[in-house]
């Protein structure tokens, strides 16, 4: 849940009459105003949306796969010890 700080600001958007009686609909069924209905609608969209970008979501076998890697990881490519040296030597140049 958001915090509020007892200040607000406006958000303005133009929607199609069909929609703003589908919000005035929606609103009137759960008892709220418009105004109210569409705030909780987008914050709890909003965070759904965030959730979904900070979640990772494997699949059994991959949750497996993936400790397995954690537990037994495999032995670094010359490809990534040539990586490793490039950035030990760009860390103390900037010291």
């Amino acid at each position: 849940m958001v915090q509020t700080t007892g200040k607000t600001s406006r958000l303005e958007a133009r929607i199609t009459p069909d929609l703003q009686a589908l919000l005035r609909r929606a609103a009137e069924i759960e008892g709220r105003s418009v105004t109210d209905f569409v705030v909780s609608a987008v914050q709890e969209a909003a965070q759904r949306r965030i959730e979904q970008t900070q979640v990772i979501r494997l699949s059994l076998e991959d949750q497996e796969s993936f400790v397995a890697a954690i537990l037994d990881p495999p032995e670094p490519t010359p490809a990534l010890k040539r990586a490793f040296q490039r950035h030990r030597e760009m860390i103390q140049k900037s010291e």
